[in-house]
């Protein structure tokens, strides 16, 4: 099992981790160390415990944020998906001859970018609050 070497709030400590893990387990120290400095630098000197729990309590509650903004994004994508279908639907079921079909054509095209670019922005939105 590979240990590896992580430092929170100016300590230094060896973790054993799964093979495979170790950026993982680097990129959560780090977080820890960020959130235990930032307290750190706020309220001044604490104790190693009072730290690591103040620190822990902080990305516990970004990441209750961030799953509530995951819930939401997840059901705007279901509508969107949702809206696709039922304009696919439509389209299928419509019998417009002539130019009026391609009309109708270009305008579900539009339909379908726009809820992709929308479906993309909110991916975005998403990679970029949990980097």
């Amino acid at each position: 099992m590979p240990e590896v070497e992580i430092e929170i709030g100016g300590r230094r400590f060896e973790v054993a981790c799964q093979p495979g893990e170790e950026d993982y387990l680097i990129s959560a120290a780090t977080a820890l160390d960020k959130e235990a400095s930032s307290i750190g630098d706020q309220l001044g000197r604490l104790s190693e415990a009072r730290m690591l729990l103040m620190a822990g309590l902080m990305l516990a509650d970004q990441a209750g944020n961030l799953k509530e903004k995951l819930a939401k994004s997840d059901a705007d994508l279901s509508a969107a998906i949702s809206e696709v279908s039922r304009l696919n639907a439509e389209l299928s079921s419509s019998s417009i001859p002539g130019n009026e079909n391609a009309a109708l054509s270009a305008e579900f095209e539009k339909t379908l970018t726009d809820i992709a670019e929308k479906a993309e922005r909110l991916a975005d939105k998403i990679d970029s609050q949990q980097s």
